[in-house]
């Protein structure tokens, strides 16, 4: 049987989903895909890219502590799904790992179908695939990137309420082209300072409420200065993706680049996830004719950028890796 997985590009909308916020994706046509046979009482899994096997056992197993690491993700699937039976295959992906393009939900995903979890339900298997990170890693991330993967459609933006997890699918307009730069500087969440920034969220939900319904200005009730401005990125990072949906719905490459712009500025300076190598990549993207508006996408730390752009500007940007994406759609089995 042969599962595959898209990743996912964020265009805006990050550190909001995990306070049930507003985040606006595409599913990539780079894809993580399983291939091999059911069978037997373990998952052993090949990658072309880790030179050690996943192998685990169906029979319970404490998935943070699977050796080598990339297997952990294997692990928390099984330990989420408890199929009734294994798998033997490999695993093979188009993805830069640790890129910020989610390579690891894309695994996560293609694994859980691999292992008979049902397509037909993307948001069912998108949550089990986020506690399943969340188990394996130890990260408390949001749902975004499972359900981008699982739920992706070609040519459309997916407008994602992550708080009831309700998609609307936003149609990409002609003539805007999805340019995805990797900046060098890897990047894992479960190093980085991701757990650190949700726990300040919840400190600022604790005086304010929750963070999806607030409104700007309303973290200036919040005493600390570090709290206010993380809470104060969510309630405008919100709202730019408002801004940004109508603005793809309606073809206006100005008001989206304005908005893309303004949600790495936040980022960088009230959420303090960005570093001086995606400040620089994001500046040198802006300076360039043709390109819309550039952002750091995912986590940040390191990673990547996504910049829209007018088809082929960015056809020999260097030296930096870039990839021209398409809107895809989601994981499936077999194809």
């Amino acid at each position: 049987m042969r599962a595959v997985a898209p990743g996912r590009v964020n265009l805006i909308g990050d550190h909001t989903d995990h306070t049930g916020g507003l985040v606006l994706p595409i599913a990539v046509d780079l894809a993580t895909t399983v291939v091999g046979r059911r069978g037997g009482r373990r998952v052993v899994l090949r990658s072309d890219d880790e030179p050690e096997p996943a192998v685990v056992d169906l029979d319970g197993v404490d998935a943070a502590t699977v050796t080598p690491p990339w297997a952990r993700y294997v692990a928390g699937v099984v330990a989420e799904l408890r199929p009734e039976q294994g798998f033997e295959g490999r695993v093979s992906t188009t993805l830069p790992i640790g890129g910020g393009m989610s390579s690891s939900a894309a695994l996560e995903v293609a694994v859980a179908l691999a292992l008979d979890a049902p397509d037909s339900e993307p948001v069912a298997l998108a949550r089990l695939c986020q506690r399943a990170e969340q188990r394996a890693v130890g990260v408390p991330c949001g749902p975004m990137d499972q359900l981008a993967s699982a739920a992706g459609r070609a040519g459309h933006a997916l407008l994602i309420d992550c708080h009831d997890l309700t998609i609307e699918a936003v149609a990409m307009p002609e003539g805007l082209e999805v340019v995805v730069v990797d900046s060098g500087q890897p990047r894992s969440l479960a190093g980085s300072a991701y757990a650190e920034r949700t726990a300040e969220c919840a400190s600022a939900e604790a005086v304010i409420g929750p963070l999806r319904r607030a409104r700007a200005g309303d973290e200036a009730a919040i005493a600390d200065r570090t709290i206010a401005a993380r809470a104060r990125h969510v309630i405008s990072e919100n709202e730019r993706v408002r801004v940004a949906a109508a603005a793809l719905a309606e073809g206006d490459v100005s008001v989206l680049g304005a908005a893309m712009r303004a949600s790495h500025t936040s980022l960088r300076d009230d959420f303090a996830v960005s570093i001086a190598v995606l400040d620089d990549l994001v500046g040198r993207l802006d300076a360039t004719s043709g390109v819309h508006g550039a952002r750091l996408t995912g986590a940040g730390f390191g990673g990547c950028v996504v910049a829209l752009a007018e088809p082929g500007v960015l056809a020999r940007w260097g030296p930096e890796r870039s990839w021209a994406v398409q809107a895809a759609d989601g994981a499936r089995v077999g194809g």
